[in-house]
């Protein structure tokens, strides 16, 4: 009679080994799909009701449930949520008394990371204006053409970042942009100053019908992407996007207990949208970095009881470059989310921090789409599944580098790659993924769409990066589309040999790219590089490991020793200027090594080697 308990037992137990065995990630990745419906559903409910809970709703929703709760730690001082939401109302009142802003106007923000930041952007929000952001590290020609883009007439500025504004505020004046500073008093006269006004104004709400949303795609953020080549392009970024941005840390297990360390700049969507928006989302606290520092960076997470920390590009590089200390694994952070996360410093940051979960965010800021490595597998940007597949609808397809664009058959469309094959990712445009594309500029937005791709009439958001997705569905960051050249005849993916360089002990940071030869095809492989403290440069060693790990193709052919690199404002590699100035020893003053095979070794670039070169004396 105890049979049928017997049968049942030995099924479910086949049925778990099964499961194991064939479809090891099912349940985490049936979890994290609900997690993903469900925020979906409340978007929908949002679009049926036509009232949209923005993610400044949600922060004044908190400040009245949790009005003394820890909001915002900044320099060792601590901001409640209470505390920054009558902040922020101070600064709609100032602007509302001054009858000057209306909603659905833009307003231009140009601050380092303070708290008064989130206080001017929210209380700009709260008047239902939309905020561009802009780049602290924008030179002014840059400065005027972003507003042009967003059309902005009001610029807020950081009492700090007066003096950079300098040479272009005549040109904003006859532009009749009218300029405010967040200090107390100004010498300036074409400068009004905010913080006295503030001490005057009423901290009252500013009425909610104002800051009142009935679209998810109406504009709240204009934000510039860092333009690692050409000027900076403003994205719209909708409620829809805020919204999804702010369901981050919740969708990989983030608490309301968490404390999240936020080092990158506020004017990034990753600082903004993903922390700020998510620590609002979770009801947690963030402690705010004024600038990213790796040699604190330990120090604040022991001080302030850091859980979760965000990071970008090469944040996590900096953080294994400093020099070794006693007790780095004794901390509370379980978690790290960002993305640009390369599989060497993957391990290394795990072998010497611990295990810390790295949550990998794959999705640019203008982007309709989103990946995350929610199973945390090394290298790995995102994955995806059957049913992910359903709600989401992207696809890989076939890349010419020689020509530089989509591979189309004879009926004009794109071919799929096979798994494993690496793939240009498309993201087709729909109800259920729209793209909001570019202020200002009908033809940038143009430029990223894809039609006809695979039947006539389609439409494809083109993200510009190189994918492959493994027989698990591991999503895999392979390049940008700009960062691969070829050369004789082969592609060289520039992320590869960064990270096989990064393997040479006295190598510290390396970035890779590819310069013109006169009389080649193609682009030749060159590496500007750190060396590392307390070592040397051996061209010997350099030349031995390249040999061993690289194909001939992709080996560096020119190395150029620099003291720093020259990064975006968000922690990326610019390549720009350094594939502009090549390899000529007579410009650059650097130290210049070439990869001389009959020598076995790197040796140093001289003008009569460089002379043969060019010449086509010495074959490449």
């Amino acid at each position: 009679e105890w049979s049928w308990i017997y049968s049942l037992v030995a099924g479910v137990f086949s049925v778990h080994v099964v499961q194991k065995q064939f479809f090891p990630y099912f349940w985490k990745d049936f979890f994290y799909l609900m997690k993903v419906i469900r925020y979906g559903a409340r978007l929908e409910i949002f679009k049926l009701n036509s009232k949209v809970v923005t993610v400044i709703d949600t922060f004044v929703q908190q400040a009245e449930r949790i009005p003394n709760k820890p909001f915002l730690m900044y320099e060792g001082i601590s901001y409640t949520y209470q505390h920054i939401n009558e902040r922020s109302n101070k600064v709609a009142n100032v602007f509302l008394e001054q009858g000057k802003l209306k909603k659905g106007d833009s307003v231009a923000l140009l601050m380092s990371n303070e708290p008064d930041f989130i206080c001017v952007w929210f209380g700009l929000i709260k008047l239902g204006c939309s905020v561009a952001f802009l780049n602290t590290n924008i030179k002014s020609r840059s400065l005027l053409h972003c507003f042009n883009c967003c059309g902005a007439k009001t610029l807020v500025v950081g009492a700090d970042l007066l003096d950079s504004l300098e040479d272009i505020l005549p040109s904003l004046q006859e532009d009749s942009i009218s300029v405010w500073a967040v200090k107390n008093q100004s010498s300036r006269l074409e400068v009004q100053t905010l913080l006295d006004k503030m001490g005057q104004a009423s901290a009252k709400p500013p009425p909610p019908a104002l800051r009142a949303a009935t679209s998810l795609k109406a504009a709240t953020l204009y934000i510039f992407t860092s333009g690692t080549t050409g000027l900076p392009k403003a994205a719209v970024i909708t409620h829809l996007q805020a919204l999804k941005a702010a369901a981050g840390f919740w969708a990989y297990g983030g608490c309301r207990d968490d404390v999240v360390y936020i080092p990158l700049p506020l004017y990034h969507s990753a600082a903004s949208l993903v922390g700020i928006g998510g620590t609002i989302e979770l009801g947690a606290t963030c402690v705010l970095k004024k600038k990213f520092s790796a040699s604190q960076f330990w120090n604040d997470c022991r001080k302030y009881d850091v859980t979760i920390f965000q990071y970008i590009g090469e944040v996590c590089r900096y953080l294994c470059n400093q020099p070794k200390a006693e007790g780095e694994k004794e901390h509370k952070v379980r978690m790290g989310v960002g993305n640009g996360l390369r599989q060497d410093v993957w391990r290394e940051f795990h072998q010497r921090f611990g295990e810390i979960r790295m949550c990998e965010l794959y999705g640019s800021t203008e982007g309709n789409l989103c990946f995350m490595n929610h199973i945390g597998k090394i290298g790995a940007v995102g994955r995806s599944n059957f049913f992910y597949k359903l709600l989401f609808k992207y696809d890989l397809v076939r890349y010419d580098m020689v020509r530089d664009e989509p591979v189309r058959n004879k009926q004009g469309f794109c071919e799929h790659v096979n798994r494993g094959e690496t793939g240009l990712l498309l993201s087709r445009i729909g109800p259920t993924s729209p793209f909001f594309g570019y202020a200002g500029s009908k033809e940038l937005t143009e430029k990223k769409l894809m039609r006809n791709v695979f039947v006539k009439g389609d439409v494809y958001f083109n993200t510009g990066d190189l994918m492959a997705e493994d027989a698990e569905d591991f999503i895999c960051f392979k390049d940008r589309v700009g960062d691969t050249f070829r050369w004789k005849g082969e592609n060289v993916a520039t992320t590869e040999v960064t990270e096989v360089l990064g393997l040479v002990d006295f190598i510290q940071e390396a970035n890779v790219y590819g310069v013109e030869v006169p009389g080649n095809e193609g682009r030749a492989g060159m590496a500007a590089m750190i060396v590392r403290t307390g070592y040397e440069f051996s061209g010997k060693k350099l030349f031995d490991h390249v040999l061993q790990n690289l194909p001939a193709y992709s080996r560096p052919l020119f190395v150029r020793l620099q003291e720093s690199m020259e990064m975006t404002g968000t922690f990326k590699q610019q390549k720009f200027n350094l594939v502009k100035s090549g390899f000529n020893p007579s410009i650059i003053c650097e130290p210049l090594y070439f990869l001389d095979y009959t020598e076995k070794s790197y040796i140093p670039l001289t003008d009569r080697l460089y002379d043969s070169i060019l010449s086509g004396k010495l074959k490449l």
